[in-house]
């Protein structure tokens, strides 16, 4: 019998910035932590590892052919995850050795775009260990686009995970309407927004979310001061220079069905774990399920292409 409960744990932690290895590292220690909890599901923020860009509204990031946005944007690429490396390897082990599945962003090299591009990537790693979806973000917001790739569809999808169907999506997509729908309609009633580290991001639209969808809804973020930037990173003088004490403040947050608060925002580094009930998803859908009896597929359909975009198509004999 599978029961109606769930337990959830959101990681609001820093990155070792622009460090690959050593944020896995971090994030499996985290993970340890979280085991301890009987955590089932896992959640850290957007672009993680190894980090956000924020060096991008620090250094004129627009100014083009800039032999410091080339150094840096050199690094980055250097520092992302490659997943046909295995490199997200100790934490699919992490993933199985606590049986809790986790969602994490990610920086991805794309191999299958000539491996030289960057995309904001979230992936799910199931309770065995193994990545079972990646999702490019569809449209990176503002100055992102200097850095990151457009995605696809091929990542717009839902996974069971106990009673409950658990969809995810990066930061701003979380506004876009079809985007949403793409997951409604797939049967999601747990939602996972992942956020870089803002509250004035997630305090309006989580609680938005939960009642539209009728669904639990988390928002995970992470944070990063200024005193965190490393030296072993690109023109750092130069980001230190022009950053805030805080760049991302965190914001971490869950929201029940009914639009209420199970957590609200939170500020700073640590792990926040909350017991889900499916019971509450499926009051709140007696009077409106956004893709079901509130529906009409006769008037309003959306129709979604999970094809993996690719530049070339090599046909063998």
């Amino acid at each position: 019998m599978i029961v109606d409960k769930l337990i959830v744990s959101l990681c609001q932690i820093s990155p070792v910035w622009l460090n690959k290895k050593e944020t896995i590292e971090k994030l499996c220690a985290t993970m340890d932590e979280a085991g301890k909890r009987d955590s089932e599901l896992v959640v850290f923020g957007e672009a993680l590892i190894p980090g956000y860009p924020f060096w991008l509204e620090l250094t004129n990031g627009a100014s083009f052919n800039s032999m410091i946005q080339k150094e840096l944007y050199a690094h980055y690429l250097n520092e992302a995850v490659d997943l046909n490396s295995n490199d997200l390897k100790e934490l699919c082990q992490k993933a199985k050795k606590y049986s809790s599945s986790i969602i994490t962003g990610i920086v991805e090299k794309s191999i299958d775009r000539g491996g030289h591009s960057l995309y904001c990537t979230l992936v799910h790693i199931d309770k065995k260990g193994e990545i079972i979806n990646t999702h490019r973000k569809l449209m990176p917001t503002y100055e992102e686009r200097l850095v990151w790739g457009t995605g696809d569809g091929k990542g717009l999808n839902t996974f069971p995970l106990g009673k409950f169907n658990v969809g995810a999506l990066n930061c701003w997509e979380n506004w876009m309407p079809l985007a949403r729908t793409a997951l409604y309609g797939q049967g999601e009633d747990l939602h996972v927004a992942l956020w870089p580290g803002q509250i004035r991001n997630t305090e309006d639209i989580t609680l938005f979310m939960a009642k539209e969808g009728r669904s639990y809804v988390l928002s995970v973020s992470g944070v990063l001061k200024k005193d965190q930037i490393s030296d072993f990173i690109p023109h750092a003088e130069l980001i230190i220079k022009n950053s805030p004490d805080v760049l991302a403040n965190g914001g971490s947050c869950i929201a029940a069905p009914d639009g209420s608060w199970v957590i609200p925002p939170q500020q700073g580094e640590g792990i926040f774990t909350a017991t889900l009930d499916h019971k509450n998803v499926r009051m709140e859908r007696q009077n409106f399920d956004p893709t079901g009896h509130y529906s009409r597929p006769d008037v309003l359909q959306l129709k979604i292409n999970k094809t993996r975009q690719k530049s070339i198509e090599i046909v063998e004999e």
